[in-house]
Formats: structure tokens, sequence, C-alpha cells
């Protein structure tokens, strides 16, 4: 008899440790319970793993760089205040350097042209995803609108940034070009922001591909386009490359937050995009508008038609 009592309760133990419920049965069923847990840790573990982007992984990558997840108002403004920092840092750096005339100043002009937008980008997983965020962003171009503006109309004179972002030395030169340039980064930012592929090609394509086509151009283009002897093939082909480059980089610089997803197909897009901003560029209504907005515009149209 003592034999076939403890027979009977290991075989209790052993259904009930087989058999133990899920978390959510209630406590009648829970010796009842007809799905073993092996089971259903198997089939739990082979859902979560079957996605890519799970929505839980995207939610958390994209609040790594919020300083504040919890309060996103004061998060943004810290954001606001990091990158104002870095970005007029940027300017200051390059302001000294035109000051000194190290490098000549077309050479200065282009590489201010190239740095900043992509530094101020790169920015951009610090605010909030929504337009709370981008609005904040956007404060930071907005305040150097502000500046140019001023710089432009000789309200206050600062030779170094003068030097740097015109091209023969001119304040009235900072009323074209280089605010034209921060109006697009500016609209780009607010329009399309970090979740949108458009936003990476519009700035990438200005920035990275019009700064390189005139350096390139310049040190290598002998060999003028046919349709327009003031641009090269070296330029126009410096300029799709190194637009292409910075927007597959940017991709994968925002889609390891999870503000968006890379692929091929997008990869193919960028290239698209770059190659037409390029033919745009190398156009003579280029020069007589201004290739910071026609650029822009290419980007922005060309992006809305493939994306």
């Amino acid at each position: 008899m003592a034999t076939t009592s403890t027979t009977t309760k290991l075989s209790v133990l052993c259904c009930s440790f087989i058999s133990s419920p899920l978390v959510d049965s209630p406590p009648s069923l829970a010796f009842f319970s007809p799905i073993p847990r092996f089971l259903t840790v198997r089939i739990a573990t082979s859902f979560r793993s079957s996605s890519r982007f799970p929505a839980t992984k995207i939610r958390k990558s994209s609040l790594a760089a919020v300083m504040f997840p919890e309060n996103s108002v004061l998060s943004d403004v810290c954001a606001f205040g990091v990158t104002s920092i870095v970005a007029f840092s940027c300017l200051g750096f390059w302001g000294e350097i035109g000051k000194r005339g190290i490098f000549d100043q077309k050479l200065i002009r282009k590489l201010v042209h190239i740095n900043i937008g992509l530094v101020f980008m790169l920015c951009w997983p610090l605010f909030s995803s929504g337009i709370q965020g981008a609005l904040f962003a956007s404060l930071v171009p907005g305040l150097n609108i502000v500046r140019m503006l001023l710089l432009g109309l000789g309200v206050y004179h600062d030779e170094g940034t003068i030097k740097s972002m015109s091209r023969h030395g001119d304040r009235r030169e900072l009323l074209k070009g280089p605010l034209y340039y921060v109006l697009s980064i500016t609209s780009a930012c607010i329009y399309y922001w970090k979740s949108s592929p458009i936003a990476i090609a519009v700035i990438c394509n200005l920035c990275a591909g019009d700064g390189m086509a005139d350096i390139v151009g310049r040190r290598f283009g002998t060999e003028k386009l046919p349709y327009n002897k003031n641009k090269s093939f070296a330029g126009s082909i410096g300029m799709a490359t190194a637009g292409f480059l910075a927007s597959v980089g940017y991709m994968y610089y925002f889609a390891s937050f999870g503000y968006i997803e890379d692929s091929g197909g997008m990869i193919l897009r960028f290239l698209v995009i770059s190659i037409a901003s390029a033919l745009v560029e190398s156009l003579p209504i280029s020069t007589d508008i201004d290739d910071n907005l026609t650029i822009s515009l290419t980007s922005a149209l060309a992006g809305f038609l493939l994306f």
C-alpha cells in the first residue's frame, strides 16, 4: 500500500509539472491546463524571432539617443542646446580657418557647405520623433537664417563667417546661396524629418553632393560638359557619387535607431535621386537661379516620386 501511494503521488507531481498553466489561466484550471509549458515557451520564442524588425526592438532603439524619454519637452530642449553648440562650434571653427587664411577661401566655403548640414543631421536622433522634435531641431538652422539676414543686411559684421560662406567676401552674397542652403535644410527637417528617406536625399545631395562637385570639378574637371562649359564631367560624377554614398551612409545610420528600414530598393532609389540631382545641377539654369535651390527641389521631387 505504501509503495502504491508513493507511485500515485509522483505521477500527480509529474503531471502537474508538465501541464503547468499559462500565467493568465484561472486558478480552477491550474491543475488541468491542456497545453504543456515547454510547448508554450517554444511557440512564443519562435514567434518573437520571426520578425526582423519587432516593434519593441524598434521602440527601444528609437529612444536610445533621447536624453529624457520620460519628458519629451525637456529632452528636446536639451537636444536643441547640444545641437546648437555643435553647429555653431563648426561655424566658428571654419570662421577661424577663414580668418587665418589657412586654406583657399573657395575650398573653405565648400567644406562649410559639406560639413554643416551633415553634422546637423547627425544630431537628429537626440530629438523626439514627432512634430515637436522636428520643430525644436529646425530652430538650429532657423537661428542661422536670422544670422544670415543680419550679416547680409549689414546689421552686424563677422569677417570670418562672411569669408567662409561667400564667394568673393561680399556680405550681400549671404542673402542668396547661403540663405537658400539653410532654408532648404530647415524645410527638409520640418516637413520630412528623420523617418523619411526624402530628408536624407535632400540634405545629402545638397551638402555632400554639391560640395564635392565643386571640389572635384576644380581639381580634375579638365573635360567640360558640351551643354555647359562651366561644368565638367568629373564634377558631375563627383557630385552623384558623394551624394549617393552620403545618402546610403545616413540610411544605415537612421536605420540603426529604428527610424527607417534599410533595403536594397532604397539604395537603388538613392542612386537615381543623386544622378537626377547631378544632372539638374549641371544645367545652365542652376547657375542662373541657384544650385542650392535646384538641387533641393530636384531631390525632393524625385524622392516624392520614388518613395
